[in-house]
């Protein structure tokens, strides 16, 4: 999929918690969403464009198209809003491979908006209610990996959900990677296609305890709960060290198997063979 990162500050961090929280809601998955989207990391000062705390986004859509329209709007609607934000790039741009961003969202200024270049980088300024609204011209994109999976079976909800939140807390001290889905984790886990010809994906229904001796059951004796964790990230290396670390945090009591979606092997060009993966 095509990603781009964003870097949004605020005056505060919490403002700029706030930001990139509501410009990433609803954008789980691009079954139903415009992108697939998450919070990389919160950023210091000293890491941001204009030394004020920030929040580092990316966002996943299937097609450069697909994410300037994406991105455009939630940063429209989500970042311009916002008190106090600015939002700038962390690619490297590639003209012909960029979002403009900025340049677009430059028009709310109502002709009073004006620009100013640094460095080769065109920023956007445009008068609000607060003061001015920075926001970059250009924003990078380059082809990233997303929906790296795997599955955790457990003997009951409260252990495979403990299992799952730790595997959560450990990928995200991995940069470079987001887990899109509400809190890092998927309760409704997915096979490609369904009975119903309109619908592109329905429930996995191997792993749901509920339809055990109603279908051919993939789960072990005693498995009453399974939890799914989605990682899109910038590269394959980066999806391969969330999945080492998420595996192994989620290595608990009660954890009966851990496992993961494999679609026939059609999913997309990437696979990750979690026994590979796991060789020390």
């Amino acid at each position: 999929m095509t990603a781009a990162r964003l870097i949004v500050t605020a005056e505060t961090a919490e403002w700029a918690r706030i930001a990139g929280q509501t410009t990433t809601g609803y954008a789980a998955s691009v079954i139903g969403c415009d992108a697939e989207a998450g919070i990389e990391r919160e950023l210091p000062p000293d890491e941001t464009p204009d030394s004020r705390p920030g929040v580092s986004l990316l966002l996943f859509a299937f097609s450069r198209d697909a994410l300037q329209k994406a991105v455009l709007n939630r940063v429209g609607q989500c970042v311009l809003t916002c008190p106090t934000t600015a939002c700038f790039n962390g690619l490297p741009v590639v003209k012909e491979r960029s979002l403009r961003i900025g340049g677009n969202l430059r028009f709310f200024g109502d002709t009073f908006q004006f620009s100013k270049k640094l460095e080769g980088r065109r920023f956007w300024r445009v008068p609000v209610m607060d003061g001015e609204f920075v926001c970059e011209d250009l924003f990078g994109t380059i082809k990233g990996v997303a929906g790296g999976n795997f599955l955790i079976v457990g003997d009951r909800q409260a252990s495979a959900l403990a299992a799952a939140e730790s595997a959560v807390a450990a990928i995200r001290q991995v940069p470079g990677v987001i887990l899109p889905f509400p809190g890092g984790i998927v309760r409704s886990g997915s096979k490609v296609g369904s009975r119903y010809k309109k619908l592109r994906a329905s429930t996995n229904d191997a792993y749901c305890p509920t339809l055990r001796g109603v279908v051919s059951s993939a789960l072990p004796e005693g498995a009453n709960a399974v939890y799914e964790i989605v990682i899109d990230g910038i590269d394959l290396p980066s999806v391969e060290e969330a999945t080492r670390v998420g595996v192994r945090a989620a290595c608990r009591p009660g954890v009966l198997r851990i496992s993961a979606g494999n679609y026939g092997g059609k999913l997309g060009p990437f696979h990750l063979h979690l026994h590979k993966l796991l060789i020390p």
